[in-house]
């Protein structure tokens, strides 16, 4: 099954779960990638589609076996193993992080997230960045790209963690966490 055919079928059956008209593209995973290279170290990927972000990853360096792919729609899993039998692909949910089967103590040097936290309440987006950070070695960073106008956490959260802000290109802003969430938004 194609890309688009897989993401229409996924669209049309749980709109909330994709948060895009369109599956992301080579030109969105050369920007939310640009920083990362193979001294990142192992890199964890949230809700990450058919694997273009994966693709572009591969291609700045980062070993295939290095990855680990958190997918919570099993068609997407499915796919996603089959194009990428080195990396470690789990089906599951990414606010419940420890839950499934990742070593314990294990860290990432850095994840990214194409997770449509705008469909989500706060509550589990905070869940969600609670369960990246704690997974983050010191000086990770999280990569978040929204499709929308507005950043997809929380304002009253941002307003006690965002130390700097910076613009990157029109449609991105990333913002600096303390410790070691960083955020970018598209559409800001």
């Amino acid at each position: 099954m194609s890309n688009t055919s897989l993401f229409l079928r996924t669209l049309l059956t749980n709109p909330r779960m994709v948060g895009a008209i369109a599956p992301s593209g080579p030109v969105l995973a050369d920007l939310i990638t640009s920083e990362i290279g193979p001294s990142a170290g192992p890199v964890l990927e949230l809700g990450p589609g058919t694997g273009v972000f994966t693709r572009a990853l591969l291609a700045r360096g980062i070993c295939e076996s290095d990855i680990t792919l958190i997918e919570s729609a099993d068609s997407f899993a499915s796919l996603l193993r089959q194009r990428f039998p080195d990396a470690r692909v789990i089906c599951a949910d990414a606010a419940r992080l420890d839950a499934y089967g990742l070593p314990e103590g294990e860290q990432f040097g850095c994840a990214i997230s194409g997770l449509p936290l705008l469909n989500m309440s706060p509550k589990t987006v905070i869940g969600i960045l609670t369960a990246v950070s704690a997974r983050l070695r010191e000086g990770g960073a999280l990569y978040q790209f929204t499709y929308g106008l507005r950043c997809p956490i929380p304002h009253r959260l941002l307003t006690g963690l965002v130390s700097r802000q910076r613009c990157r290109a029109r449609c991105c802003a990333i913002f600096r966490l303390p410790g070691s969430i960083r955020s970018s938004a598209a559409g800001r």
